[in-house]
């Protein structure tokens, strides 16, 4: 037996509140991050006669229905998305939450704003209705989506009833190639392990090549480890986590910092630690990657061509292929980089970042779109910060719309939808069917790949512009 421990044992250990004889654990939550779609929540702790247990300890931002062409509510044309996003401001009034609303430059995408604010910390654990919570885990949290009546619960007690997940380590070494960035590499995993890969475990991902990530990097990374059916993604903080986090408005500071500090260079895992599951994948011979089909597991590099159903295993996959390919509209055999593309949007929590912006505009530099194509940034601050590089300016001159923070075009349920058959090359995070609007066809790419698409009409190997 060894006294090593995983970062998720160590984290989970130190927030149990009570073990159950049924396997059932109760756990005391850090964090507890809120959007317009928290409404059921307050509703449901209204309706039983409760108070918030912690209000220092929520934080709410509106992101899933707000308008990306207006920061006015009364511009929602729907009733019911108006109510919600209203909702949360009078929510956040009544019991003492911290809200970052609209007409707010720190409003945003709640996985934008919690690392961004310093509300996302190293050995926390932290919780949101929604599935991309996992985000936070980049910086060495224990992070996951919870829903409505669990953010209830949440509300009340400031605790969560949760099974013990199993722990997955994936290594990625090496170094990764000029134009190849974090999307690519959880592509490439998604497509390696599928999309049931990781059910039931929270991966931790390590190697140089995950170490060599900036902090911005891994938070894409870890976004989309629910793509890969992971309870929460997890990267060790180390000295790029700590350097993040300083001096952010909700950061520790003083002696409370060094203490703090001290604290989180405890958390990584332990020399020796036993995960129950062990991947690794070679980060050299990663490239620009992009989905194909109707789920994140269809990933292929853009050297690839689309897939021959026929060619399939067993006839259970054919079919699936099939259905796959005849939705997207492609023919088997045909080449990646002759699909042409209709529209393009860069945003999402998955790739809204300053740094996603600065790498789309780098390839955006001197070109013109031939296609629609949006930048919608993951939050007031970055919209700022891009302003003050002039990269708005780059993506204007470019012919792309430059838009106000959300969701958009990621969830498909605030008006930012493409039209039936439409192919969409996204930044986002799920290609499912009708994921954009009914009948959108979307291909998940990185930033740099959507601008070589937005600039050529059709997907293009973003190796190939950059000089």
């Amino acid at each position: 037996m060894t006294d090593a421990k995983t970062m998720f044992e160590k984290i989970w250990r130190r927030h149990v509140v009570v073990d159950r004889d049924d396997g059932y654990t109760l756990l005391y939550v850090d964090r507890h991050l809120m959007h317009d779609g928290s409404a059921t929540g307050f509703a449901l702790l209204r309706s039983r006669g409760l108070k918030l247990r912690r209000p220092d300890r929520g934080f709410a931002t509106p992101d899933h229905f707000v308008l990306s062409d207006s920061r006015s509510v009364a511009d929602i044309p729907d009733p019911n998305h108006r109510s919600l996003v209203e909702q949360i401001r009078t929510n956040a009034a009544a019991t003492g939450v911290t809200l970052f609303d609209l007409g707010d430059e720190r409003q945003g995408i709640a996985h934008v704003v919690g690392p961004e604010q310093g509300v996302t910390q190293p050995g926390l654990t932290m919780v949101c209705g929604d599935s991309h919570t996992s985000t936070h885990g980049a910086l060495g949290a224990l992070a996951f989506g919870i829903g409505s009546s669990e953010v209830a619960h949440v509300m009340a007690t400031q605790c969560l009833w949760q099974r013990k997940p199993k722990a997955m380590r994936i290594n990625v070494e090496g170094t990764l190639q000029a134009g190849v960035t974090a999307k690519d590499v959880i592509l490439a995993i998604i497509a390696r392990i599928g999309t049931a890969g990781a059910v039931g475990h929270v991966i931790e991902y390590a190697g140089s090549a995950i170490r060599g990530l900036s902090i911005e990097g891994r938070l894409t990374l870890c976004n989309m480890s629910i793509e890969a059916g992971a309870k929460a993604g997890m990267v060790a903080p180390d000295d790029t986590t700590i350097a993040y986090v300083k001096g952010r408005p909700f950061a520790p500071k003083d002696a409370e910092w060094d203490k703090a500090v001290a604290f989180w260079r405890t958390v990584p895992s332990d020399a020796g630690a036993v995960f129950d599951r062990e991947v690794t994948l070679d980060g050299n011979a990663i490239v620009p990657m992009l989905t194909w089909g109707t789920s994140p597991e269809d990933a292929l590099p853009i050297t690839g061509r689309v897939p021959e159903p026929s060619a399939a295993a067993d006839d259970v996959r054919k079919a699936s292929l099939k259905r796959s390919v005849d939705y997207m509209g492609l023919v088997p055999g045909m080449p990646l980089e002759e699909v042409a593309v209709d529209r393009v949007f860069i945003g999402s929590c998955t790739n809204s970042r300053i740094e996603d912006l600065r790498a789309a505009a780098k390839v955006a530099a001197g070109r013109k779109v031939v296609i629609p194509a949006w930048v919608v940034a993951g939050s007031g601050l970055v919209k700022r910060q891009a302003e003050a590089e002039g990269l708005d300016k780059v993506f204007r001159e470019a012919g792309f719309e430059w838009r106000e923070p959300g969701c958009s075009m990621c969830v498909g349920m605030n008006g930012d939808t493409g039209k039936p058959g439409q192919r969409i090359a996204s930044t986002s995070n799920r290609n499912f069917i009708g994921r954009q609007g009914p009948g959108v066809r979307t291909h998940l790419v990185s930033p740099a790949m959507a601008v070589a698409a937005a600039v050529t009409g059709h997907f293009t190997d973003v190796r190939k512009l950059m000089g």
